[in-house]
């Protein structure tokens, strides 16, 4: 993997962390104002939502390198014999 590919990951990266943790903070004040009297438990569990499916997405993409991606091909494509 070039240095470029592994820049490109990481503000993607970085991006999409910035986003998941805004909008799990955003949908927790809204929660804890709307619906469970301005606890603040809310606002700790969307938060700590955003910031994981973040975390597991970036673990994902700087993992891909490694992965193999296999297509599935059915096996009437496969065969050449007349069944």
């Amino acid at each position: 993997m070039s240095e470029k590919e592994l820049g490109q990951k990481w503000d993607h990266c970085l991006a999409d962390s910035a986003i998941k943790f805004g909008t799990g903070l955003g949908l927790g004040i809204v929660f804890s104002v709307v619906f469970f009297k301005r606890r603040t438990w809310p606002i700790v569990f969307g938060t700590g939502l955003g910031l994981g499916m973040a975390y597991s997405n970036c673990q994902n993409d700087l993992r891909s390198h490694y992965v193999l991606h296999i297509i599935y091909v059915p096996q009437q494509l496969i065969c050449c014999n007349v069944c």
